[in-house]
């Protein structure tokens, strides 16, 4: 089918792949690599210099937290279960604080071994840390605070910094929150309101009622429900953003509010706190 051309051709081209081949598996194609002594002498420090990179490479930084400020993605982290995280929460909602690892353990129920992982962690206010340093108030130079017998009460609302860090357990941070609180109520009107301050153990309110009281009821603007806007009431401490706008809607829909019962029925409010509450407040 071919001719003599193309004969000679593809015996030309068989020719040239067998002598191809040979030159393939007979041949040395093999070249000199030439050697660099200080290439040699780097590659021979390579394993030396990886270990010292190895040995120099930081550790992540811990961060230690608060456990009563611990969130759902959080606990998920720290290897919490559901209803672990759930205990903790409920356990919150209700205004109250774990002040020690195993507190921690008895409110969540987590187990010994996550609790030895996460008690390293946790980081407690100064006051629950150094509670077993003080044993009693000595040396005062404040005859106030001096001696049990002799005990003068200071107004709250006229207590200084200097006033309140003298109660064991508050120190500056705390009395400048105190401080703030008053200010943005423009004044407590009871010792009851102490428990709304962030930080404060039942111990050391309860020292604070030792020293402390209301003795005259200060003079603030009260909010006038029915006329505030939202802004303002969502400014009073009482009230925050969701439940002032629960009340500007009641308002809206039922008209004006006539008493502090009428604020009672609507939701998220505080009822626990409603006799304070009353107090900053003008129903017109």
């Amino acid at each position: 089918m071919f001719s003599r051309e193309q004969r000679k051709g593809i015996f030309v081209l068989f020719g040239i792949i067998i002598v191809l081949q040979m030159l393939y598996f007979l041949g040395d194609f093999s070249m000199l690599v030439k050697e660099f002594p200080e290439k040699q002498k780097w590659l021979s420090l390579q394993s030396q210099i990886d270990s010292m990179k190895m040995e120099k490479k930081e550790s992540p930084k811990i961060y230690l937290f608060n456990p009563n400020f611990i969130t759902d993605y959080k606990g998920y982290k720290l290897g919490m279960s559901v209803q672990e995280i759930d205990r903790l929460l409920a356990f919150r909602k209700e205004n109250k604080y774990v002040n020690s690892a195993k507190e921690f353990q008895n409110v969540t129920q987590v187990s010994d071994s996550l609790l030895n992982s996460i008690a390293p962690l946790c980081k407690f206010p100064d006051w629950v840390n150094n509670k077993k340093q003080f044993k009693s108030y000595e040396k005062y130079s404040n005859k106030a605070f001096a001696e049990k017998e002799k005990i003068f009460f200071i107004d709250i609302n006229k207590a200084t910094k200097e006033d309140l860090i003298k109660i064991y357990g508050i120190g500056e941070a705390i009395s400048l929150r105190i401080l703030k609180q008053k200010e943005n109520l423009g004044g407590f009107v009871s010792m009851e309101q102490m428990k709304d301050v962030w930080g404060l153990s039942p111990e050391v309110i309860e020292n604070l009622n030792t020293h402390f009281k209301v003795s005259v009821m200060p003079n603030f603007k009260k909010i006038e429900i029915n006329n505030a806007s939202l802004k303002e009431l969502s400014q009073f401490s009482y009230f925050r953003y969701p439940l002032a706008k629960e009340i500007v809607t009641y308002r809206s829909m039922n008209g004006d509010i006539k008493n502090i019962e009428d604020l009672t029925k609507i939701k998220g409010f505080p009822v626990d706190k409603i006799k304070i509450i009353e107090l900053y407040l003008v129903f017109n």
